[in-house]
């Protein structure tokens, strides 16, 4: 069968999901989506990690999914997270979320269990097959316990509808790597902000991006930056988000930019247990790294948004 396409490249978000009460809001989330657009960025990806896709229902998985393609209005692409370490539940969220109109999907190694690399084909193969959109791998080792050799990459590259790879791994050699046996219609996608430059110039085609969510402007201006390679810029930019890079990772993801993005007033910094609260001491750093940003974060969205040209209109 013939390779998918599936063109994607820039900076791409790793949304949260808002918890108003204890229960999804759907004003917050439609907001932070229209914000994300318009400010550049090129995907949104609900429910995956920085979403709490573990402790969401299936129905709220859906619902979640349905609000995001429904606030994209087609203008950018929605990749949905669909994973889990029991293969039949990673199928039916993957069904779900085409149902509900996502793009594309992503998919995490199936985390604790550590099944071997022919485990992980077969894993993979099985959501692949079940549907009949784009599926990107997720290789975030640091937190599943489970890695994806290069070679099985390779083999799973080779199905039609797995396009692409979020490395979160902090590789960046492994980009060259892949890139050669890949080719350029593979994506090849940055899963670590603070090394997302340096995957760009090593030829990554993105990131999906936790900062994206505070400083969606400055990640845009970051990989126009790469595009165009321009190394004083890149090199400003980098200066500009290290801080928040490191204050968004002070506690567990996505404790900090929940707390970050309620500080800027745009959402309920609302979780799910086991997940508890940030540090007092943690917040007084964030805070004060917050205010150091917004000014910038403003400019630069200005910039972007007369930069940018006319954008569909927004669903009603």
């Amino acid at each position: 069968m013939e390779k998918m396409k599936f063109a994607l490249r820039g900076s791409c978000v790793a949304l949260p999901t808002p918890f108003r009460f204890g229960r999804v809001d759907f004003a917050a989330l439609e907001k932070l989506c229209h914000r994300q657009i318009d400010c550049g960025t090129a995907a949104l990806v609900p429910c995956g990690t920085t979403g709490e896709a573990p402790l969401l229902t299936s129905a709220e998985h859906r619902a979640v999914v349905a609000a995001t393609v429904a606030a994209a209005a087609g203008r950018v692409p929605v990749i949905a997270g669909a994973g889990s370490n029991n293969t039949q539940t990673s199928v039916e969220l993957a069904r779900s979320a085409e149902a509900a109109g996502a793009q594309a999907l992503l998919c995490v190694t199936p985390y604790y269990l550590k099944p071997t690399q022919a485990g992980l084909i077969a894993h993979f193969q099985a959501i692949h097959d079940a549907v009949g959109i784009p599926l990107i791998l997720y290789d975030v080792p640091s937190r599943t316990a489970c890695a994806l050799a290069d070679v099985t990459v390779r083999r799973l590259a080779e199905l039609p509808r797995i396009v692409g790879l979020k490395d979160a791994t902090g590789d960046v050699a492994r980009v060259g790597r892949l890139r050669r046996r890949l080719g350029d219609r593979f994506a090849l996608l940055s899963g670590d902000d603070a090394s997302q430059a340096a995957f760009r110039l090593a030829g990554g085609d993105g990131c999906i991006s936790v900062t994206a969510n505070v400083t969606p402007a400055l990640c845009w201006a970051l990989h126009k930056a790469c595009d165009q390679r321009q190394p004083k810029a890149i090199a400003g930019l980098e200066r500009i988000l290290a801080p928040l890079h490191a204050a968004l990772f002070l506690e567990a993801n996505p404790i900090p930019v929940k707390r970050a993005l309620h500080r800027l007033g745009l959402m309920v910094d609302g979780l799910r247990l086991p997940l508890t609260p940030l540090s007092p001491l943690a917040d007084a750093h964030l805070s004060a790294v917050l205010k150091a940003i917004a000014p910038l974060e403003e400019e630069e969205a200005l910039r972007v948004v007369s930069a940018r040209p006319a954008a569909r209109p927004r669903a009603a």
